[in-house]
């Protein structure tokens, strides 16, 4: 996932956050449970959505139950299958949006699973955009609601067109999918937590709107502190960050001796995601251990940031402290 900004620290030609991280992670890997974005983007044009066939859901039927489901039987059809199990009733999927999602994947013909999320308690979260998810996917799942259930059918060209050894999956093998539809995120998305007292009056004041519009950053006429600033705004009750996740973000970045905003999601219109590993100190060390649906205030002195080399073109100065907030939507 190539995007303009000052966070990511690994895609080429791309102004980096970086000099701390060593690079382990794929920034725009969705899970380790699956590699939709294997799913090539050499599908034929748009397919047909069908009612069937799907096999049945003989145990787990439940949203949020591990499902198990039957071999398939008979002829698959050659266009994608797509049955609404559990109508939700949150949020409208869009494509384009990054889904969080429980999903059991298995093989048609034999009734391999060949992947789930639900053994390792970690949804997947993943863009519903081509090359980084199953096309199937794409296709099907725009207009359902979080909440669902939705079980597909997804024909070889809209699934692993040239097959997935690594997972067992043949080229000519339709896959089935069971998918709770957990959550979905977008730009106009924002933190939802409660809102945590500001008191400390040296410290800048950062807004709480959740209405998806980037938060104000008000910067004190003071000495900015010496040591990192890591605050909840808004304090969510997700599972608390670990100091190798990968998280899905929005944010705003102001410094401190201006309040000029220099780097901005709300304003390219798009999320970002990246691994804690890859990013300067500051960021790594503020975001360990913070709920997933928080907004946090981090405040960078230059030791943990960029010090006297900031990157060229990104109108940081040497030895520049950065203020940013933080909102975290997700833990991939």
């Amino acid at each position: 996932m190539r995007r303009r900004s000052l966070m990511i620290a690994v895609p080429a030609g791309l102004v980096a956050l970086a000099g701390c991280g060593d690079d382990k992670s794929d920034s725009s890997k969705a899970s380790d449970s699956a590699s939709p974005s294997a799913s090539q983007p050499s599908a034929p044009a748009s397919p047909k959505i069908v009612d069937g066939p799907l096999p049945a859901v003989t145990a787990g039927t439940k949203f949020g139950q591990k499902p198990t489901v039957a071999k398939g039987s008979g002829e698959p059809s050659k266009d994608v299958a797509a049955r609404t199990l559990i109508a939700g009733s949150g949020r409208t999927v869009a494509e384009g949006d990054y889904l969080v999602a429980d999903f059991l994947g298995q093989i048609w013909d034999t009734g391999k699973v060949f992947a789930n999320s639900y053994d390792g308690k970690k949804p997947l979260v993943a863009a519903l955009t081509q090359g980084q998810i199953w096309e199937g996917w794409r296709y099907a799942l725009p207009g359902k609601k979080t909440g669902s259930r939705v079980q597909l059918a997804v024909p070889p060209a809209w699934a692993y067109p040239q097959g997935n050894p690594e997972q067992g999956v043949k080229a000519t093998d339709t896959l089935v999918f069971v998918i709770d539809l957990k959550d979905a995120f977008n730009a106009k998305s924002s933190a939802q937590g409660t809102k945590v007292p500001q008191d400390d009056k040296a410290l800048p004041e950062v807004g709480t709107n959740t209405d998806g519009n980037a938060p104000s950053i008000d910067v004190p006429k003071t000495d900015p502190p010496k040591k990192l600033v890591a605050n909840y705004i808004l304090e969510g009750d997700g599972e608390p960050l670990k100091a190798d996740s990968t998280v899905l973000l929005q944010y705003k970045g102001v410094l401190w001796d201006t309040g000029k905003e220099f780097d901005s999601t709300y304003g390219r219109k798009e999320l970002i995601s990246f691994s804690l590993q890859q990013v300067v100190k500051g960021w790594g060390q503020g975001l360990t251990g913070k709920k997933v649906g928080s907004r946090v205030l981090i405040v960078v002195p230059p030791s943990l940031g960029y010090g006297d080399n900031p990157p060229a073109g990104s109108g940081i100065k040497k030895d520049s402290t950065m203020v940013f907030s933080v909102d975290i939507l997700a833990a991939m």
